[in-house]
């Protein structure tokens, strides 16, 4: 989508994707290596009865599924950070998982012409459409620039 394109108030949306516990187990030994992530025996007689997602994998899911969905094609280039990070319930192996993407603002900066800036709210749901993430990001856009795939 082109910054142009954004409406507040706009929801888009990306498909499910499915995480095995492979994957989930995967990430968590190369980036979050806590137990209830890794070790699928020890995790069982655990508070969650089994191993869960790391929260930064179901953060990952979401980057991805928002640029597949949203940003591949448009003029971002950046961001300055996110608001909010809420990791509602664990993601589980099997689990499919969608993003809902509401567009906040949407506004030209009112120092340089040639910056857009969206903020928005990514909220991620389950199979059984409970929500597991949210999180609130600015994304930047160059007004002055063509994107390069």
């Amino acid at each position: 989508m082109k910054f142009s394109e954004f409406q507040v108030g706009q929801v888009l949306h990306h498909p499910p994707v499915v995480l095995s516990e492979a994957e989930m187990i995967d990430f968590a030994k190369k980036y979050d290596p806590q137990w209830f992530h890794t070790d699928p025996a020890a995790s069982k007689d655990g508070r969650w009865g089994g191993v869960i997602g790391s929260g930064w994998l179901t953060c990952s899911l979401a980057m991805r599924m928002a640029v597949d969905a949203v940003l591949h094609d448009s003029e971002s280039f950046a961001s300055p950070g996110v608001e909010k990070v809420r990791w509602i319930l664990p993601t589980r192996p099997g689990d499919a998982l969608r993003l809902e993407m509401r567009v906040d603002s949407v506004r030209v900066s009112s120092s340089r012409d040639d910056l857009g800036i969206l903020r928005w709210t990514w909220s991620m749901f389950n199979q059984r459409d409970e929500q597991v993430l949210e999180l609130e990001a600015t994304s930047l856009f160059d007004l002055g620039a063509t994107p390069t795939s």
